[in-house]
């Protein structure tokens, strides 16, 4: 049986990773150490792992993650507050296949998708 996945994404500034996931998102940092090139960070159901990637071009990079809200107004309420930085098809909107959806990049231009089921 499968429980959980805990998606590992790229960053080259942990402080600037942490940054963004604590002081934008909310997020908390998880365990007790502070590993060198790994950060951790959880809010509500949501764990993200981050490993320390120096030489990523943000602009070649393809992480993505799909997280799932009932809540999706307040997030994008909360992405457009913090001026945060979405793709231009990133805003709030009615997907073709159900779902209302919009994108956020973080500093290492990891592509955050939020979506909620419509009806």
């Amino acid at each position: 049986m499968l429980t959980h996945i805990h998606p590992k994404l790229p960053m080259r500034d942990k402080a600037a990773t942490r940054g963004y996931y604590l002081q934008k998102l909310g997020f908390s940092e998880m365990g007790s150490a502070d590993f060198p090139g790994y950060l951790m960070v959880e809010r509500d159901q949501i764990e993200l792992h981050f490993f320390e990637f120096q030489d990523l071009n943000p602009l070649e990079n393809y992480g993505q993650v799909y997280i799932r809200t009932n809540k999706i107004e307040s997030w994008y309420e909360l992405a457009l507050t913090q001026k945060l930085p979405m793709p231009a098809a990133g805003h709030l909107q009615i997907k073709p296949w159900g779902q209302l959806e919009f994108s956020l990049l973080d500093p290492d231009h990891n592509l955050l998708t939020f979506g909620q089921r419509m009806g």
